[in-house]
């Protein structure tokens, strides 16, 4: 197969693929760019019937998507699952890399430092690496981040460490594909309040992580697919090497 070709006017369909797609963020940014027009790749590493339940509701509402397992921070895996979405499409428009831990850890308390540098540093660095050879010219890669490196709090410590190394990687490889009109940016969001970002904390640290901002609410899933929105479609395509603060909870 050499892509998904529409029927009607014989144009390839773009491809947008999602990491970390199964809930939260990810689902909503997988189900709005799927009504967007893109074929979407619905990444995810446990959630397989979340994955599958997301792109039956896609299919529903007239999109294309499909669902393949991949590890982030494993590199031969990551390395297959960019292959495999080639063959079978033939061509990846857009990569938004979301899969990441929102671990909160104070430094007199390690344990699960290793969880945000594997996922959130290593994982993102193997996605993007992928993504740059393989976008095509005048694609998008975009990075879902956290905005808790304007938090001074002790236990974003792992979170904040992985993200500074991530904005690195945002202006070294913006610079590199300039010449193929490839976009990099970083969207810097809040806690997820239905994903990943809340699992694991006790009902008070939730209440914490939603209490502080400019707009006083915590934004929603469909709030950061709106952005990512923008970034992937037509009237995003100057906005480059940039870090978008799309968070209420920044402040």
């Amino acid at each position: 197969m050499n892509g998904l070709i529409d029927k009607e006017d014989n144009v390839m369909s773009k491809v947008a693929v999602v990491t970390g797609a199964s809930r939260g963020f990810g689902r909503a940014i997988a189900r709005r760019l799927a009504q967007d027009g893109f074929v979407v790749v619905v990444s995810y590493l446990r959630d397989a019937a979340e994955a599958n339940g997301l792109v039956a509701e896609i299919i529903r509402m007239g999109g294309d998507a499909r669902a393949i397992k991949a590890d982030v921070a494993n590199q031969f895996w990551v390395k297959s699952f960019f292959e495999e979405i080639a063959k079978a499409l033939g061509r990846i428009d857009v990569v938004v890399n979301n899969a990441q831990v929102l671990p909160l850890q104070p430094f007199d308390e390690p344990g699960n430092e290793n969880e945000a540098m594997s996922t959130n540093l290593r994982g993102t660095f193997l996605v993007l690496a992928q993504a740059a050879q393989r976008v095509v010219d005048g694609g998008r890669i975009i990075v879902v981040s956290s905005s808790a490196q304007a938090r001074s709090d002790a236990a974003y410590a792992p979170r904040r460490a992985s993200e500074e190394r991530v904005e690195a990687y945002l202006y070294r490889l913006a610079s590199e594909l300039r010449e193929h009109n490839v976009s990099v940016n970083v969207i810097a969001c809040g806690p997820d309040p239905t994903g990943f970002s809340l699992e694991n904390k006790t009902k008070e640290q939730s209440i914490h992580l939603g209490k502080h901002g400019q707009l006083e609410r915590q934004e929603q899933p469909a709030d950061i697919a709106g952005v990512v929105s923008f970034l992937a479609g037509p009237d995003g395509h100057l906005v480059t090497s940039q870090v978008l603060c799309a968070s209420s909870t920044a402040a």
